[in-house]
């Protein structure tokens, strides 16, 4: 950013308040989005020193034009980035707003998407998972998972979850608003692998809980999860489904459904060479609560798995992962 800009971001700011006219705010906006695209570091920071959160938060409310406040949310999200911006755009009260920018009776369906990922990226840090949960905003995100919506809202509320899982109080609130069922809907083929990514990631977490563990493979998650293991899933992806799997094999019944869904062969697959670090400790993972059953133990040797787990362990892999138990 040219030392011009960074002495006019006060005065951008100062465009945003509320005695600005519509016009000059969305200029400000627009300017402000350049700064701020994608993270960039000199941006955020500049932008943060210069006083644009409180304004921007400002912008939210019920009184500023919905492209206004569309344009203020995708700004707080962008802002929100960097983790060290987080507390302060909480501290000014984003978190309200930005819940209530989800309800469709209020939002379009692009106003939604900006404030789901608003949300995902204060839900980096883990008092805002707490206080976004506290705001109310896990029953709408949990509706924006449902059929009709555009795969910008998906993703993004799929992330939002996905984030807020990672709070043991917030996996219980989340399951018992319905999510589950909706999120193994988002792991089929009719959805890009974005969202596929989103909603693994979240029936990750939520899989680190034993109830969540019976209600993910009640709703039918097992059969897709396999399918996303496969070489046309990104590494991404893989290691989630993966990881789900590796926690669901913690469960007797789960693991005879799991091997009936022929899961123990692509992961076997995913111990190769080819996978990334975090793709191998999963399915080793996996493979490692499929191998409590004695049928599956033979299955797992046949398919040619002991090789590579050998292997891994030469490479002194760090095993185990969170999702592996240990029998002793």
């Amino acid at each position: 950013m040219p030392p011009l800009a960074r002495r006019d971001v006060r005065n951008l700011v100062r465009k945003l308040g509320a005695s600005a006219r519509p016009s000059q705010q969305r200029e400000a906006l627009d300017t402000i989005a350049v700064l701020i695209f994608n993270g960039d570091s000199v941006g955020l920071a500049v932008s943060a020193s210069a006083g644009a959160v409180p304004p921007l938060v400002q912008l939210l409310g019920a009184g500023t034009s919905a492209g206004v406040q569309m344009q203020a949310a995708e700004a707080l999200g962008n802002l929100a980035y960097a983790s060290e911006t987080t507390v302060n755009i909480a501290a000014a009260g984003a978190i309200p707003p930005l819940v209530q920018l989800l309800r469709s009776g209020s939002s379009s369906s692009g106003m939604q998407a900006r404030a789901a990922a608003a949300l995902t990226n204060l839900a980096q840090n883990a008092d805002n998972k707490i206080m976004i949960a506290l705001a109310g905003a896990i029953p709408p995100l949990v509706q924006l998972l449902g059929a009709g919506c555009s795969a910008a809202v998906l993703e993004n509320a799929a992330a939002a979850l996905a984030q807020l899982t990672q709070n043991a109080d917030n996996k219980v609130t989340i399951a018992a608003a319905g999510a589950i069922p909706a999120l193994v809907q988002l792991l089929g083929a009719g959805c890009s692998a974005d969202v596929q990514q989103s909603a693994a990631a979240a029936l990750h977490n939520l899989a680190e809980n034993a109830a969540n563990q019976v209600n993910i493979a009640a709703a039918g998650a097992i059969p897709p999860l396999v399918q996303l293991l496969g070489a046309g899933s990104s590494a991404a992806v893989q290691e989630n489904a993966a990881g789900v799997l590796s926690y669901l094999a913690q469960n007797v019944d789960n693991q005879v459904t799991i091997a009936a869904a022929n899961a123990i062969p692509p992961l076997v697959q995913l111990l190769g060479a080819a996978s990334p670090a975090t793709v191998q400790r999963n399915a080793a993972a996996a493979l490692s609560n499929l191998a409590r059953s004695v049928d599956n133990k033979v299955t797992i040797a046949a398919a040619s798995a002991i090789p590579p787990l050998v292997q891994l362990l030469g490479l002194h892999l760090q095993l185990p992962c969170s999702g592996m138990q240990q029998q002793y």
